[in-house]
């Protein structure tokens, strides 16, 4: 077990739409600096997990961050400042706005707390997505897949969050792309981020992560460091095909 200090804790995540439960104590530890995946097929809870966490649906259980507990009652403006980021899906841009003015909204929490030092976290993020500054003066609108993804990433991390949470990042991308995506998921660790990473694409998501937790119909059904999920042959079997021997 990693002696790195517990960023977030999920103890019995519980999340129903209705009568219907999406989310089954569900349990998760995510360490500073680590890189931890939720894989599992369509349907089976990914993205009610990362909502939840992030304040935009009720849940039952405990969610622990800093030491600190995040009850419903927690804000999702409040998690973003305690360092929160979730970039969603369907990647959420302003359209009719340009890529610089999109990065310049992600840093809207700590405008509000006094903190203009935008332009460094801008250079970084343009230092990261080199393409982002190419366009900087673009609309949002006009970007192809893989640079409205890049500027999804790059809005998140305007407000120098402490755990970035991804949903689907690579979504229909080109392998390129995916592979650049990646690239920059595992080079933020080294920025002092930590990440949460849904991801249907489990062998990309496998590689990066250091731990990972197959989430099926609402509940965890394997849990491990990466490697080992990587090898376990229900894994492969399920999510990684024959390319897993590979």
């Amino acid at each position: 077990m990693s002696a790195r200090p517990v960023l977030l804790e999920a103890k019995d995540l519980s999340v129903s739409y209705g009568k219907v439960e999406a989310l089954h104590k569900v349990s998760l530890t995510i360490r500073e600096g680590e890189i931890v995946t939720v894989i599992g097929p369509n349907g089976a809870g990914k993205t009610t997990l990362l909502s939840s966490l992030m304040g935009l649906l009720p849940g039952q259980g405990e969610v622990v961050y800093l030491g600190r507990t995040l009850g419903n009652d927690v804000e999702v403006e409040e998690r973003v400042g305690f360092g929160l980021t979730l970039v969603p899906e369907k990647r959420e841009l302003f359209a009719d706005m340009s890529v610089a003015d999109n990065l310049l909204l992600g840093a809207f929490d700590r405008y509000r707390r006094g903190d203009r030092d935008f332009d460094g976290t801008m250079n970084e993020v343009y230092g990261i997505f080199p393409r982002l500054r190419e366009r900087a003066a673009q609309m949002a609108g006009t970007l192809s897949g893989g640079e409205r993804q890049m500027l999804a990433m790059g809005r998140a991390l305007m407000a120098k969050p402490k755990l970035l949470m991804l949903d689907e990042p690579s979504l229909g991308l080109a392998p390129l792309i995916i592979r650049e995506i990646f690239r920059v998921v595992a080079s933020l660790r080294e920025m002092g981020v930590s990440v949460l990473l849904v991801e249907q694409n489990a062998r990309a998501a496998l590689q990066v992560a250091d731990f990972g937790y197959v989430l099926e119909t609402g509940e965890v059904s394997l849990e491990g460091p990466s490697r080992e999920l990587e090898n376990d042959p229900r894994v492969i079997e399920a999510y990684l095909g024959l390319g897993g021997k590979h």
